[in-house]
């Protein structure tokens, strides 16, 4: 699979000249404009998760202290077994309310902004940045960046700036991040909560996997320069968004399992034995058929070298949504 030509152009344009890049991994993405200030206050209470693992996008060289960079054996069998369960409760469900599963989903997106300080530097980015990753969502998702089309666009509800220096930066499994997570989720299962702001470990971000009961820590983080005009060289086109709402609408990395077992669990995405970074064409680390997807949104190259989600995941994605996240 090789890199599609012109890309960076055509993606910048779309991004009226602006550029994003995507930090994310445990819980929840956030970016809030101090000028659009709304509410802080949640509006659902959210019980407690029992297990959240967390998957995550590294810059190279990067590390994550609980490494939630890959799951397990164990933990992806626990999660398919969980799917396929909680997909036979919706059909029983939907069966005897005579309610069809959703073929389109527009996601509610509400997005904290976490700083220092009212500065750039303690983090106080500007909204066009939020706008801007939204934008490079909705472009994805559709496909028009070159991938496959899936079922999902995304509409900002809100903006929040939060000044809390406890909270700055955002650590990784910390008690501090799960304070922050319940003070200021919003929505139900629905909801995308992007927590922005600068992160620990070099992390780009992290995201929850959804699970059948909601909790306080679902939702998406991600570096606030990573976003389209950012600062985060080589990360600042919003991928690490887009990355990072795909594990919290329940995708893998392309390259979890390596080269043996059912790899991403998508078998259109050809199997790799470890994470790519930067730009490497023509890189093929397993035997099987294809290249590695390093244009995949799902691996770990620069967001100039990643465009696409293919049918597969596409389909994953929107089967995991009505067997979790659907009303």
């Amino acid at each position: 699979m090789g890199l599609r030509p012109n890309l960076l152009t055509r993606r910048a344009a779309g991004v009226a000249s602006t550029t994003l890049a995507l930090l994310l991994s445990t819980a929840a993405v956030g970016v809030v404009p101090a000028a659009s200030v709304l509410s802080a206050a949640p509006g659902a209470s959210c019980a407690e998760p029992t297990d959240v693992h967390s998957d995550a996008r590294v810059k190279k060289g990067g590390s994550a202290k609980l490494d939630p960079n890959e799951l397990t054996a164990k933990q992806v069998r626990d999660r398919e077994a969980d799917l396929a369960s909680a997909l036979r409760e919706r059909a029983n469900f939907r069966a005897g309310a005579g309610a069809a599963p959703l073929a389109t989903v527009t996601i509610p997106v509400v997005v904290h902004v976490i700083q220092r300080d009212t500065t750039r530097a303690g983090g106080n980015i500007p909204d066009s940045l939020v706008t801007a990753q939204i934008d490079v969502l909705n472009k994805a998702y559709a496909g028009t960046t070159g991938g496959a089309p899936t079922a999902f666009g995304f509409q900002l509800q809100k903006v929040q700036h939060v000044t809390n220096a406890a909270w700055y930066p955002i650590v990784q499994g910390s008690s501090a991040e799960r304070q922050m997570k319940s003070s200021l989720r919003e929505g139900g299962k629905n909801t995308l909560n992007l927590y922005l702001g600068e992160l620990s470990d070099n992390l780009l971000g992290w995201a929850t996997f959804p699970t059948r009961k909601l909790n306080s820590m679902d939702g998406v983080v991600a570096l606030s320069e990573s976003l389209p005009g950012g600062t985060a060289t080589n990360y600042n086109q919003g991928d690490t968004g887009t990355h990072e709402v795909g594990h919290w609408l329940n995708l893998y990395h392309t390259f979890q399992g390596g080269c043996s077992g059912s790899g991403d669990s998508v078998t259109d995405t050809p199997a790799e034995s470890s994470p790519a970074f930067q730009c490497p064409t023509g890189r093929d680390t397993c035997t099987a058929a294809g290249l590695d997807p390093i244009t995949n949104f799902m691996d770990y190259t620069y967001d100039s070298c990643m465009y696409q989600f293919t049918p597969g995941q596409a389909s994953r994605m929107l089967t995991a949504w009505n067997a979790y996240r659907a009303a």
